[in-house]
């Protein structure tokens, strides 16, 4: 059975969660929307659930699964990796978050860890890598933006030895745009994917969710990164970061195998 995370959006995680009795938490909160939407539920745990807190935030989530595991007799059940479940795509096929996902699952490290603030591109590499070599996934919390970046660095320090992977919308990655010059500084290991969209398109979704009715041309014009357009090559290598544009299939699949292989910091702009 594969291990999930929570849908984005809190009337989808209602959906999920109708009809739980029980729900087992370790190192983590009960499940509550991003934002207060209007005529949308806030605390997403069903009435009448029991919530059982295995291990706290301060607490090790590793230890009390393994003890609840022994307790249940989970501990001696015999333990198998899904097959990678994906193909790589063809050259032919468009460049987008589902290609891209793809080849990332086939060429992922064993033990890597993925920063993910792709946002609206980012259901492509987490369906694709979902059966793939095992590694960590440190996902957006509470609905901020630019916390990718920022994320990858302490990962990479905290795990020098691990292949830190950072997957980040262009908008997003312009708050915390200094991380790559830490990175180069630190000669850190993290490899960053920029899906260049030329817009703050979570924030046009958030528009209709918040219900402010249609937004006018000044408004959608602050959510618009192509006046000027960001050329994320200069910016990467003006932060001492080497880095690439790629708009096809196979030059993604060429220029993230070879960070794979290399160590130190790397950035991939990825047209979409």
């Amino acid at each position: 059975m594969l291990v999930q995370p929570l849908p984005y959006f809190g009337e989808m995680i209602e959906a999920e969660l109708a009809g739980v009795d029980t729900m087992i938490i370790a190192g983590a909160k009960p499940p509550v929307s991003f934002f207060a939407y209007p005529e949308k539920a806030s605390w997403l745990t069903p009435d009448g659930c029991e919530i059982i807190y295995a291990a706290h935030q301060h607490e090790s989530s590793t230890l009390a699964l393994e003890a609840l595991a022994d307790l249940v007799g989970a501990s001696d059940a015999p333990k198998t990796l899904t097959p990678l479940q994906t193909e790589l795509p063809s050259s032919d096929d468009a460049l987008d978050q589902f290609a891209a996902g793809k080849i990332m699952a086939h060429l992922l490290p064993e033990g890597a860890i993925i920063s993910d603030e792709a946002n609206t591109n980012g259901i492509g590499p987490a369906l694709a890598t979902s059966t793939a070599a095992p590694h960590d996934w440190l996902s957006l919390m509470g609905g901020s933006i630019g916390q990718g970046l920022p994320l990858a660095v302490g990962a990479a320090v905290a795990c020098p030895d691990r292949k830190t992977i950072c997957l980040h919308g262009d908008g997003g990655a312009m708050y915390t745009l200094q991380s790559l010059w830490t990175m180069a500084r630190e000669d850190l290991d993290v490899t960053t994917i920029i899906f260049s969209n030329k817009s703050y398109a979570i924030l046009q979704i958030e528009f209709d969710r918040v219900g402010v009715g249609a937004p006018g041309p000044k408004a959608l014009s602050q959510l618009d990164l192509s006046n000027p357009g960001l050329d994320w090559v200069k910016l990467s290598e003006g932060m001492g970061v080497q880095a690439a544009r790629v708009t096809t299939v196979s030059e993604f699949q060429n220029e993230f195998a070879d960070a794979m292989k290399a160590t130190g910091p790397r950035l991939i702009e990825v047209v979409v």
